[in-house]
């Protein structure tokens, strides 16, 4: 995107955006993909005006398509080289392998690109959801028993019906586990403008092109204090009536397993 807004025939202006690593579904599979917010228009190459984009496209899907193909079998190839990629049969052999992103460089590879369902706020609030939580919330979970974990979960391929699913707690555990990035992985990327090297100066030019002025974060509720010592309590945890139930039912059940015959 960076290289193609960047073209004087596309977009000609110099763009920003972000991209947040998702690598689940709704019933913790693995399901790897990512969302990208990116501003509908760029700062000119001499930084004098904003350029918006066209009402009807962003940038050009075809076009897409054809450095996207470019730009991955080209990174398939490096890698390849260098001895990062390990196949076996045909594939192991770099004639083989060179055949094989010749194939791939003939097809005709597809962007579907489309408007977001609600307006700009209601996708930064989803997104916003999941930027630094993994896989799985408290809310959905509906029970452990007999070393099994039921949740809840939405299948959108029947309109996003809600529905419950049990599994064993090893494969719950193998499966929120999948989710956990390696060290060093970053979930978070900026890109272009938002780059954080270039990212406070860039963002002032923006904001002054477009009469804008920078969001206030709003202000921190006061302290709540602890009636016996006066202490400052810190919230570790807000607790929806389903979860007090849920944990009441744990306590429960523990204490009765747990249970002592004096008699």
């Amino acid at each position: 995107m960076l290289q193609l807004a960047r073209d004087p025939k596309h977009l000609g202006a110099d763009i920003g955006f972000l991209g947040v690593l998702h690598t689940w579904g709704q019933n913790l599979q693995h399901h790897p993909h990512i969302h990208y917010i990116v501003p509908a228009g760029g700062l000119a190459p001499d930084r004098s005006r904003w350029i918006e984009s066209s009402p009807r496209f962003f940038l050009p899907v075809q076009a897409l398509s054809q450095v996207f193909r470019g730009k991955l079998c080209e990174e398939l190839r490096e890698l390849f080289q260098q001895d990062r990629l390990q196949f076996h049969g045909s594939l192991a052999s770099p004639s083989g392998f060179g055949h094989f992103l010749w194939q791939l460089c003939q097809k005709d590879w597809v962007v579907y690109a489309k408007p977001p369902f609600g307006a700009a706020e209601q996708v930064l609030n989803y997104l916003a959801r999941y930027t630094h939580r993994v896989a799985i919330s408290n809310h959905r979970l509906v029970a452990f028993e007999n070393d099994r974990v039921s949740f809840r979960w939405r299948d959108y391929a029947h309109r996003g019906k809600q529905k419950v699913i049990t599994v064993s707690a090893h494969e719950f555990l193998r499966r929120f586990l999948i989710h956990v990035l390696p060290r060093g992985l970053v979930r978070i990327r900026h890109f272009g403008l938002f780059a954080n090297r270039r990212r406070s100066a860039a963002l002032e030019r923006c904001r002054e092109l477009l009469g804008t002025a920078a969001c206030v974060d709003p202000p921190e509720p006061p302290s709540m204090r602890c009636p016996a010592c006066s202490g400052i309590m810190l919230v570790v945890e807000r607790l929806t009536p389903g979860q007090l139930h849920f944990h009441s039912s744990l306590n429960l059940s523990n204490s009765l397993g747990c249970s002592v015959d004096s008699s």
